[in-house]
């Protein structure tokens, strides 16, 4: 599987056409807490995950992705880690790149936030991105061209996860994805300040306005947005999501 998907990441970083924008990352502060956010227009930007290189090795950095892309005329325009991984950095939950399933999903509660059900699975189709709870994905089996299993949801059909506590003192730098609706808009944050999951959770229904949303990590929640002077860097990571443009 893993030659698989490293000939498609080959493919994937020849592949045209591609947008010259960058994504559009704003500051925002919401209940005493600040956050970076980040919107991605799925209809306009090349979304996608990423894991292994084209020898089977982790893809681990930001910076690893970039300077693969920039001799074939491109860049990482943004990017956030996407999710639990063991630790030879092999996801923990549902995995697809370009179509191809590398980890199948987990449906069954577990240990840590990865096993706080209701969890979820960010689905990456043409034109279009949608974080969906896990037990509806398997209901409605989308066909995702790229996709990343996290957990736990942190707004489930307009409501927050029903574990999250509003007076926890369980603080950490978080990072997730909201999407709408008609899945046009995709919806990256990463906290800037130390928050409970019920505060992170509160800032994507109440004030983002978005009905679905999904946690993706905590503690090492990076953001790769150069226009907005981040280059995040830290320990290897595993899988990585992101936007791919033209370079300039």
């Amino acid at each position: 599987m893993r030659g698989v998907l490293a000939a498609a990441t080959a493919l994937i970083l020849a592949a045209l056409p591609l947008p010259a924008r960058a994504v559009g990352c704003e500051p925002l502060e919401h209940a005493g807490n600040r956050y970076t956010v980040c919107e991605v227009r799925p209809a306009r930007e090349a979304l996608r995950t990423f894991l292994y290189t084209e020898d089977g090795t982790p893809w681990g950095q930001f910076t690893a992705i970039d300077n693969a892309l920039r001799p074939q005329g491109r860049r990482l325009a943004f990017a956030m880690n996407a999710g639990m991984y063991h630790e030879d950095r092999a996801p923990v939950g549902y995995y697809v790149e370009r179509g191809e399933e590398e980890m199948r999903v987990i449906s069954s509660a577990g240990p840590g936030n990865f096993g706080l059900l209701p969890n979820g699975i960010l689905c990456i189709r043409r034109n279009r991105a949608d974080v969906i709870e896990t037990r509806a994905f398997l209901r409605e089996r989308p066909s995702c061209r790229y996709a990343t299993q996290s957990g736990p949801m942190l707004v489930i059909d307009g409501a927050l996860h029903p574990r999250f506590l509003p007076d926890s003192s369980s603080r950490y730098i978080r990072n997730g994805v909201g999407t709408s609706e008609d899945g046009t808009r995709a919806v990256f944050v990463i906290s800037e300040t130390a928050v409970t999951f019920h505060e992170f959770a509160s800032l994507f229904r109440d004030r983002l306005g978005l009905p679905q949303a999904l946690f993706l990590d905590g503690n090492v929640s990076r953001l790769y947005a150069p226009e907005a002077g981040r280059r995040d860097i830290g320990r290897t990571m595993g899988p990585i999501v992101g936007v791919v443009a033209r370079d300039e």
